[in-house]
């Protein structure tokens, strides 16, 4: 009698595809709608090295932005008389930094599994995910303050001083960029799937949004004279609010990948569609998916037939394993425990 048929298959027995199968024609990618996830196989199976270099190649872009920005806002700020545009300046800054961070961690999570990191050093990037969002967390933290701080400055009879036109021009060419940064930034992140990418593209979107606010204040200023200087700094409050936001919205989403959280429900239903379809799979349960940066890690028990042999149970696991992989990438951990079908809420023992 096949040990099979006694027991339930062990992770290492059923989970692996089997080297003399390698060469076998892999079964036709399950179709429907999109996941959640938002990603194709294509895009998910790119080159490690093709994906490195795009990344490299939009964050060093942004990069020189912020450079070129953030010195001809500073020079603005103190010729033009404007604090909101030296408060834009420091935002600049602040993305230059992120710059930095997503160049140096998406270095890091790029490295190969090795036997100290199992799964890889996906995790990088979720971790430069965190800290871009808090980063962005301080800074909009800081230009809500700075904005109170003057408006209440105002009501007090305090007068401000009234910005100069190379302030506006300045703001008017940081929404420009900085939406075009977002824009290229954003759309490179979403095809190789980097999440510390596309929140790098949110640190410069969420700087267009504050030039916007820098923007109105200057121009309301310059256009209705020194009385109405005030709407320099209640602008820089309303998109101090917008970049909180946004930056909760990424940590948020980064704490939860770094505390194993599941992928959304409509991945893991797909998931079980895809082995649900493998011939002889009956039942799927103990389903556990999380994230592990730019791949994802499966685990889940299947039942087959009692009588199904050891052979053609591992030849099905190493079918619903590829599968798989051909639609969330080959970087994807699958472990699969096999099971035999129960009868009356027990194991039985073929005859």
């Amino acid at each position: 009698m096949n040990e099979l048929n006694n027991r339930s298959a062990s992770p290492a027995e059923a989970s692996s595809a089997p080297r003399e199968a390698e060469n076998r024609a892999a079964a036709s990618p399950q179709t429907g709608s999109a996941s959640a996830m938002g990603q194709g196989s294509a895009a998910l199976n790119i080159n490690p090295a093709e994906r490195q270099r795009r990344i490299y190649r939009v964050t060093i872009t942004g990069g020189i932005i912020n450079v070129c920005l953030l010195i001809f806002k500073f020079i603005a700020g103190f010729v033009g008389n404007s604090a909101a545009m030296i408060a834009d300046a420091v935002h600049s800054l602040t993305d230059f930094a992120t710059d930095i961070i997503v160049l140096l961690f998406v270095r890091l999570g790029s490295r190969p599994v090795d036997k100290d990191h199992d799964y890889g050093h996906g995790k990088y990037e979720t971790l430069a995910t965190a800290v871009i969002g808090i980063a962005l967390l301080g800074v909009g933290a800081m230009i809500c303050y700075q904005g109170v701080m003057k408006t209440w400055m105002a009501i007090q009879g305090y007068p401000l001083r009234q910005p100069g036109i190379i302030a506006l021009i300045a703001a008017l060419a940081s929404i420009g960029l900085k939406e075009w940064a977002y824009r290229f930034t954003y759309r490179t992140g979403k095809e190789v799937h980097s999440e510390a990418t596309v929140a790098n593209a949110w640190h410069h979107r969420s700087d267009a949004l504050s030039s916007i606010g820098t923007a109105l204040g200057i121009g309301g200023a310059i256009l209705l004279g020194r009385r109405w200087a005030v709407l320099d700094p209640i602008a820089a409050i309303i998109v101090s609010v917008f970049i909180i936001m946004a930056a909760f919205s990424l940590v948020r989403q980064a704490f939860g990948e770094l505390l194993e959280q599941s992928l959304p429900e409509a991945v893991e239903t797909e998931i079980k569609q895809i082995a649900a379809g493998e011939e002889g799979v009956s039942e799927i349960h103990n389903l556990r998916t999380r994230s592990l940066g730019n791949h994802i890690a499966i685990e889940m028990h299947v039942r087959m037939a009692g009588e199904t042999t050891l052979y053609a149970a591992h030849e099905h696991a190493s079918q619903i394993e590829r599968r798989l992989k051909e639609r969330f990438g080959q970087g994807t951990h699958v472990a699969l425990h096999v099971e035999p079908l129960k009868v009356n809420g027990a194991y039985v023992c073929p005859e």
